[in-house]
């Protein structure tokens, strides 16, 4: 009994860190990319922008992205009576 509920906390608190603290993380990182690919003094002290900060900001925030819609998309199928499965790596929907 006592390992089940060591385990629950631990699972918990990896998740809690993954969503609760590394999707905002990971959005500064976009954030810090895209400055990074417009340049400015305030970034590289001169005004020529980088265009790889601007593919790693938008491929960051399409990793966010697609966290946000994977989360959304439980919470909503659950209310319709399915359950998201990754047997095959893609995200499924499937009946309860």
């Amino acid at each position: 009994m006592t390992q089940l509920f060591f385990t629950a906390i631990a699972q918990v608190l990896i998740i809690g860190l993954v969503v609760g603290a590394g999707l905002p993380a990971l959005f500064a990182l976009g954030v810090r990319s895209m400055a990074y690919g417009a340049g400015g003094d305030a970034e590289t002290g001169h005004q020529v922008g980088h265009p790889a900060g601007r593919v790693a900001g938008v491929l960051i925030f399409a990793v966010v992205l697609a966290a946000i819609a994977l989360g959304i998309a439980i919470i909503v199928s659950s209310g319709f009576g399915y359950k998201v499965s990754f047997e095959h790596i893609v995200p499924t929907f499937i009946e309860k």
